[in-house]
């Protein structure tokens, strides 16, 4: 019997019968307030542009197309990306109010994904609705009448995906035969918007202690950006600034990746951390989560600390499961891995650093802080001079941090460069400024060009750099999973963790313990 109705379902006719109205949900979502979901779907600007000229026609009537994707797998959540559009050749669809598509047409297209490794897009509009829309009857019979076809000739279950006449998208994973709803659908270019399920990914917002973040973008756009999961890489001079400021503004989800611990050293940058905490080393993922609580306006705050690097496997698939990435770490390596997600995986990455100059009598020549962000539509961080692809090899070699190697080709080390507290709020200013262009687009306008500052020249100056021929991270925009991996199990990070874990004495371990429980209630107390 299956065999019979997969074999009526290759040769009948697709009607994906649309409701311009909101309609219940084939499958009923869950009512239970929640910010956690493990499915969501991402597309560039470009993408969304083609779709949206096919799907949304001037006459108002409904249509449909296909495209493929590729899976973005990370720790909690996996996201499709959409690679390609294939649109209908003649004969394989028809326009008549509602849109009609061919089984042929279907069976073309997984095909094709099929031989790239790729997975099904089912797309249609709703020219006449607004904001996300759920499925009518014939919505999920049109859709679950291929999904167990297309996943068998792909390996890859269908996805199903509807426009509204506002430009905004709605989508599901056909699993075992269930839609399965995801969270988000993020479009991302020189400017990035979200939809947002607002029956898996609540919000809710103080307008006592947010209302004058409120009045600089409305609510509306408030609530979408307090929903954004936004990890901080590096939570040090820069980075905690970061987190703290965005806890402020009222995030409800935020990301914390470092596996360093507070020095003493560190204390003339990082403000907020104490002598107990150099005194006992903690983690600056324990310090910058504290800070974040004590910052939060939102009623409820989580801070997830990831006490790792993005080098590694674990690491990468971590940040995966984010919408927004700020790189606040001053190596190649990491930075190389982040330059590389903001293409394959379309997460925006906001780039920043700052570089001292000395004389050789000890005084200040100089001082360039620069920021960038890093997606679809801008060059990526190689193109732009910011990495070199050779400093990276020498990194994952180990030669970087090798004072032999370091000696004998006269080079700087990487480590204990110049940097100044006062100086290091510039860059993190810059860092949120590019973080408010990208998701608020004031004045309409997307994410600038590189922008570099000056100290002394006082000279602000827009990067005329432009993407390299033969530039192979935006080269692989949209890859996911198949883009190149650089990641690996590092035995000098596994060292370190075991240096600063288990090699203090028995009061430092009891010391962070207390401290740990501390934290703790401090972020209960918050939540309540």
């Amino acid at each position: 019997m299956a065999a019979r109705r997969n074999a009526q379902a290759l040769v009948r006719t697709l009607a994906c019968r649309t409701r311009e109205k909101r309609a219940p949900s084939a499958a009923p979502l869950s009512s239970k307030a929640s910010r956690t979901y493990a499915h969501s779907v991402a597309m560039n600007e470009t993408v969304h542009a083609e779709l949206a000229a096919h799907l949304l026609r001037p006459d108002g009537q409904e249509d449909i197309c296909l495209a493929t994707y590729v899976p973005s797998t990370g720790a909690t959540r996996t996201t499709r990306i959409i690679a390609t559009v294939e649109l209908p050749h003649e004969g394989e669809r028809e326009v008549h109010g509602n849109a009609t598509i061919t089984g042929g047409y279907v069976l073309r297209v997984a095909g094709e994904a099929a031989r790239a490794g790729r997975g099904v897009v089912l797309l249609h509009s709703h020219p006449g609705a607004r904001g996300w829309q759920a499925m009518s009857g014939p919505d999920a019979d049109c859709e679950s009448s291929y999904a167990g076809l297309v996943q068998q000739l792909t390996g890859l279950p269908l996805v199903g995906m509807t426009l509204a006449g506002d430009n905004t998208w709605s989508a599901r994973v056909w699993v075992d035969g269930t839609a399965r709803w995801a969270g988000s659908v993020r479009r991302v270019g020189p400017t990035m918007a979200n939809a947002w399920n607002d029956d898996l990914v609540r919000t809710v917002i103080d307008e006592r202690s947010q209302a004058r973040t409120i009045a600089a973008w409305g609510e509306d756009l408030h609530r979408d950006i307090t929903r954004l999961r936004v990890l901080v890489v590096g939570v040090g001079s820069v980075g905690l600034d970061i987190v703290q400021r965005l806890a402020a503004t009222g995030l409800l989800e935020i990301g914390v990746m470092d596996y360093d611990h507070v020095e003493e050293l560190n204390r003339d940058r990082m403000i907020g951390a104490t002598r107990r905490d150099a005194r006992l080393h903690r983690r600056k993922i324990d310090v910058a989560a504290r800070l974040a609580h004590r910052a939060a306006t939102a009623p409820t705050l989580r801070v997830h600390r990831h006490a790792d690097s993005v080098c590694t496997p674990t690491g990468l698939a971590s940040a995966l499961d984010y919408d927004v990435i700020f790189s606040c770490v001053d190596r190649p390596w990491p930075r190389a891995i982040l330059n590389a997600i903001a293409y394959a995986d379309l997460i925006p990455v906001i780039d920043g650093g700052i570089a001292i100059d000395t004389l050789p009598t000890g005084g200040m020549r100089g001082a360039t802080r620069r920021v960038q962000t890093v997606v679809p539509g801008r060059p990526c961080l190689a193109c732009s001079g910011q990495i070199s692809m050779t400093e990276v090899a020498l990194e994952m070699s180990g030669d970087l941090d090798d004072p032999e190697y370091i000696r004998q080709a006269g080079r700087e080390p990487v480590s204990g460069r110049p940097n100044v507290a006062t100086l290091c709020a510039g860059v993190s200013a810059g860092q949120l400024e590019q973080f408010v262009t990208l998701v608020a687009h004031p004045g309409g306008q997307p994410a600038p060009a590189p922008l570099r500052f000056s100290l002394a020249a006082h000279h602000l100056e827009h990067s005329s750099h432009t993407t390299q021929p033969y530039c192979t991270t935006e080269q692989a925009t949209a890859a996911g999973d198949a883009r190149t991996d650089l990641t690996r199990l590092n035995p000098t990070l596994d060292a370190t963790h075991g240096q600063h874990a288990g090699g203090g004495r028995r009061w430092s371990r009891t010391g962070r313990w207390v401290n740990d429980l501390i934290d703790r209630w401090v972020e209960s107390m918050h939540n309540r």
